[in-house]
């Protein structure tokens, strides 16, 4: 099951909006829906432990179009227009950046997920710093954030937790460490 979130504002927990299954498409829509969702295991290389609350995470800058291997069959890419990727099912998907579904002018975070891979897209006026995910056991895991040259603006994050049946809250935080958006789990 695909489950999809969307907050934006800063401190935000109340403002999330819940949208529906992502369905599959053969090639980029042009007027895609934002949304968030669940995960998958740890991948060989995937980020998956948890990191000291107010160290700064690198950012990846990445050519437009560049496919990023995300572990578990999961490929992410990002052009000018969002974020695609594509699973184990060869499904290709896309979240867009710019059909106004985020609000870039304040801090924003979306979750997609399948099982236990999450991603998303992150963005707003802060330089971002990193995005974790928490379990319902209190388990934190640090996400890896890829963004375009020229565009600090936005980017996309992603991660792999451990199985726990339960939806993870996902927190965005800047560079400097304070927490910007919050979104908290959810069962759909």
């Amino acid at each position: 099951m695909k489950k999809y979130l969307l907050a934006a504002g800063a401190a935000v927990t109340a403002a999330v909006a819940a949208a529906a299954l992502a369905a599959p498409a053969t090639a980029a829509p042009t007027a895609p829906s934002v949304s968030t969702a669940s995960a998958s295991a740890p991948a060989p290389g995937a980020p998956a432990a948890s990191a000291p609350t107010g160290s700064v995470s690198a950012v990846r800058t990445v050519r437009s179009g560049e496919r990023v291997d995300a572990g578990g069959g999961y490929t992410i890419w990002l052009t000018r227009q969002g974020k695609h990727w594509t699973g184990p099912d060869g499904f290709e998907q896309f979240r867009s950046v710019v059909d106004g579904n985020l609000d870039l002018t304040q801090p924003a975070l979306s979750h997609q997920g399948e099982g236990d891979f999450h991603s998303g897209v992150y963005g707003g006026p802060h330089r971002p710093g990193r995005v974790e995910l928490t379990d319902a056991e209190g388990r934190v895991t640090r996400a890896t954030l890829l963004q375009l040259p020229g565009r600090p603006d936005w980017g996309v994050w992603y991660a792999h937790t451990a199985p726990t049946g339960h939806d993870v809250s996902v927190s965005f935080y800047a560079r400097d460490g304070r927490l910007l958006v919050e979104l908290p789990a959810m069962d759909f």
